[in-house]
């Protein structure tokens, strides 16, 4: 069930989280590569959210929120920002903020005068679907840079869990995946190993100890996709715990 982890391939599922893979990054910034529009895809495809959750913190006009995101990503790829990143300068994650704060305060200089991104065709971004996930961030008193963190985290473990289910989809043991899953986290839901065990059809032994070896490989994707995430791996444990604190 390895994944491949190739800096030059396109990631084997549409939905992994790729986007702060500094491979990714340098692909994508390389106007001259192949596969740069297929990089920058991953990028916006998986950083309009936090981006988004972060401006609707600050912004509380939806539509102008919805209008800035929209007009931040038309720039980023016509400016092609993302080739001035720098992997020794950090995370990507803190360049792509900063990015999108110099953005806004250009915006609010700027004015309204002139729609944003007038001319330009919008990308295809599920707003509906943002605003639903935000409803907690917006009236939890949290700073707009801890909103931004914490979907970046969600984007993240969500796609971890994807990329996870996929695996055991194509090793034919889908339903062992859906009913152990929820032993990755805890929340079981009231449900109980023997439960699952004879759903499975198998003994309450042999379902812990499949839910022990999901677990395993899920920590392995985690620390794997983290480490695509820095710089050099001595910062993996910091960037694990940084993570998971945002939900703290």
């Amino acid at each position: 069930m390895d994944a491949s982890n190739s800096s030059d391939s396109k990631p084997a599922h549409p939905h992994e989280f790729a986007t702060t893979h500094w491979s990714i990054v340098l692909t994508a910034g390389d106007v001259e590569h192949r596969q740069a529009r297929e990089a920058l895809a991953v990028l916006c495809e998986n950083y309009w959210l936090p981006l988004y959750s972060y401006v609707r913190r600050r912004v509380a006009d939806q539509a102008e929120a919805q209008d800035l995101t929209q007009a931040f990503f038309a720039e980023l790829l016509e400016k092609n920002y993302v080739g001035t990143a720098d992997p020794n300068r950090g995370r990507f994650r803190a360049f792509l903020l900063t990015a999108f704060k110099n953005f806004l305060s250009k915006e609010r200089e700027k004015g309204r005068a002139q729609k944003r991104g007038a001319g330009k065709a919008p990308l295809s971004l599920d707003f509906a679907a943002a605003e639903s996930s935000l409803d907690i961030g917006l009236t939890g008193g949290l700073t707009p840079e801890q909103i931004y963190d914490r979907h970046w985290a969600m984007t993240l473990l969500s796609q971890i869990m994807e990329r996870l289910e996929c695996e055991f989809d194509r090793a034919g043991k889908a339903d062992q995946f859906e009913a152990l899953r929820c032993y990755l986290v805890g929340d079981h839901s009231g449900g109980t190993y023997a439960a699952a065990a004879e759903k499975l059809g198998m003994t309450e032994s042999a379902a812990k100890k499949s839910a022990s070896r999901i677990r395993k490989r899920y920590r392995e994707l985690l620390r794997e996709e983290i480490e695509q995430t820095v710089v050099n791996r001595g910062e993996v444990d910091d960037e694990i715990r940084s993570l998971f604190a945002v939900f703290e």
